[in-house]
């Protein structure tokens, strides 16, 4: 199922992570996607591009379909991909997958804007970026 996604993050569900209703709270996964996110941009070096150059990646925006319930114990699978490339942001799809049913959970897609901290404002996309997921997505990328 996650064939698509060059980069996946293995995380095992925590009983804490359930909530009144004994399903894993909505909250979480939100902290799946960003640490899905975080895997990815280490897996390609990109914040050490990023800071190379005094920028940084900020998330601008995020949603989630939530398709099915998970509860404890399980382990899910997040994949992560970036879907489009614009001047000054990225736009990446994440998929959750239940390891224990095989379903597909949750799917978001999430912009995440370059930011200058010298100038505090959003940039371009650096080159460096740009080729480097272009190389790992195996395709090109229009602005």
């Amino acid at each position: 199922m996650l064939e698509p996604f060059p980069f996946v993050k293995v995380i095992p569900v925590q009983w804490g992570d359930q909530d009144a209703i004994k399903h894993v709270n909505n909250v979480v996964y939100f902290r799946w996607f960003e640490c899905a996110r975080i895997n990815y941009f280490e897996g390609i070096e990109g914040y050490e591009m990023l800071y190379a150059s005094n920028l940084g990646a900020i998330l601008a925006s995020i949603t989630c379909d939530f398709r099915n319930q998970l509860r404890y114990p399980d382990t899910v699978h997040v994949g992560s991909r970036v879907t489009k490339i614009g001047n000054s942001s990225l736009q990446m799809s994440h998929q959750v997958i239940s390891e224990k049913h095989a379903i597909v959970a949750a799917e978001a897609t999430s912009t995440i804007v370059v930011f200058n901290y010298e100038t505090n404002s959003s940039c371009r996309v650096p080159d460096t970026v740009r080729e480097t997921i272009a190389r790992v997505e195996g395709r090109e990328f229009d602005d």
